[in-house]
């Protein structure tokens, strides 16, 4: 079995690439977008985005398997059903969002860095470690249901 060897949890990279979005979004000025067009972007890509991850969570929950993504060795069920028809990483696909709207929200084309590098960074260090043990545990039943779902949408 293939050991996860990222100790960073995937909340703490998406709040440091938040951090790093605002700090980028101050080294040049964009030009504003009408208020309330803005704001109703983030908040529709905000709401998105908890609504991703929070059913995740649950399915999660539901299923009675862990949620913790540094341990998907104690993964006691594979999750295949609700939002785990539309994407194998709901939880990630939400804190993604979750970025995007954040760089709505400072209206920077610099800002953008954060949900690609979030997304490069999930891919590499941890969604390719995770799909490695749940085909350790799942065999041709995880193989199945990678060919049939999206990693991200």
């Amino acid at each position: 079995m293939h050991a996860i060897e990222l100790k960073v949890p995937p909340p703490i990279v998406a709040l440091v690439m938040a951090f790093a979005m605002w700090f980028l979004s101050r080294l040049s000025a964009s030009p504003e977008a009408l208020p309330v067009v803005r704001l109703l972007l983030v908040v529709g890509l905000a709401a998105v985005g908890a609504a991703f991850s929070l059913s995740g969570v649950l399915a999660f929950r539901h299923a009675k398997t862990t949620v913790n993504p540094l341990k998907p060795e104690s993964s006691s069920s594979l999750v295949t059903t609700g939002v785990y028809k539309i994407t194998r990483n709901p939880m990630y696909v939400g804190m993604l969002f979750l970025l995007f709207a954040w760089a709505v929200f400072l209206w920077s084309v610099w800002s953008l860095l954060g949900p690609l590098g979030f997304a490069a960074y999930m891919g590499r260090f941890q969604i390719a470690p995770e799909e490695r043990v749940l085909a350790s545990l799942f065999g041709a039943e995880y193989a199945e249901y990678k060919a049939r779902v999206r990693r991200w949408l």
